[in-house]
């Protein structure tokens, strides 16, 4: 027999690109579904929520003026980092959700396509929901959808790493940045996914992705005035309220907690629950002496 020690694997938030320990040192005991002691996960404060939101506006500009083709590139480019580290993710999944290696397996893989198909919208959502309206006098009236901006996701707390790829994948597929709050008793999927981010061609600050206390991280960005849209999908009904409460203070845009079958194929309305709505009018002009127009 070996006498060899287990290297056991320190997880660490992902805030700006980096991987920095929770600013007040604290973690928290992660369990499987028997109890069994997995790992010690960052207990997150109020001050990582802050720069965290820090890191998702300075990421914005660039994130949002990028091509909706070239955000369709990188999400491709991050579900082939999750394939190419799908036993590690099977193997996280199943101790988190009890599950038996061939159901996580079926998770991870469906986690994957759901990458995929996000990335095929990003250039295609713009025409679904845009486009030219009919108006009564001689202009162009062109309607494109816009991101919202910096938007804090509740990750589902019993879908660990689907669910948390079904509420971020869309968030920034549509050029928004998101401040992500992992599973509170299954997190760990969550901060594996920002090591896959981070070695993706997806810029820092984009995800940023915090594990801990849910309500704890979650109030502090609700009421943040820099966040722009809050997705409670991990939120309880108690929590979920008194969130919407705090989140009125500066208007954001809130979804709020629904029953979901993350393996059901998505619509799009969680990509157009933030996207704003942008419309131009133009005059249209006259072409030559007969006033016919274009």
């Amino acid at each position: 027999m070996s006498d060899r020690l287990s290297v056991f694997k320190t997880y660490k938030l992902y805030v700006g690109g980096k991987f920095p320990r929770s600013e007040s040192g604290r973690v928290y005991e992660v369990q499987d579904s028997k109890g069994k002691w997995l790992a010690n996960a960052p207990l997150s404060s109020r001050k990582d929520a802050r720069d965290a939101v820090v890191a998702a506006r300075k990421a914005f500009g660039g994130w949002s003026g990028a091509t909706a083709y070239n955000r369709g590139q990188v999400l491709y480019r991050v579900a082939e980092m999750l394939e190419g580290r799908r036993e590690q993710f099977v193997r996280e999944v199943a101790d988190a959700e009890g599950l038996s290696k061939s159901k996580a397996a079926a998770v991870v893989d469906a986690t994957v396509d759901r990458w995929v198909w996000y990335a095929g919208w990003t250039d295609k959502i713009a025409q679904v929901i845009g486009g030219a309206n009919p108006v009564a006098g001689p202009y162009f009236n062109l309607s494109s959808p816009e991101p919202t901006g910096v938007v804090a996701v509740l990750a589902p707390q019993e879908s660990s790493f689907l669910g948390l790829v079904s509420v971020v994948a869309p968030v920034i597929a549509t050029g928004n940045t998101a401040v992500v709050i992992a599973s509170e008793k299954a997190p760990l999927p969550a901060l594996s996914l920002g090591e896959v981010l981070a070695t993706s061609d997806v810029p820092g600050g984009v995800v940023n992705v915090l594990s801990g206390r849910t309500a704890e991280i979650a109030a502090p960005l609700a009421a943040h005035q820099d966040v722009n849209a809050i997705d409670l999908a991990g939120a309880d009904e108690v929590l979920a309220k008194e969130l919407e409460v705090a989140a009125a203070d500066n208007l954001k845009r809130v979804l709020r907690p629904q029953a979901v079958d993350y393996f059901e194929t998505p619509g799009i309305e969680r990509m157009t629950a933030f996207l704003e709505t942008k419309t131009v009018w133009h005059p249209t002009g006259s072409l030559g002496a007969g006033g016919s127009s274009y």
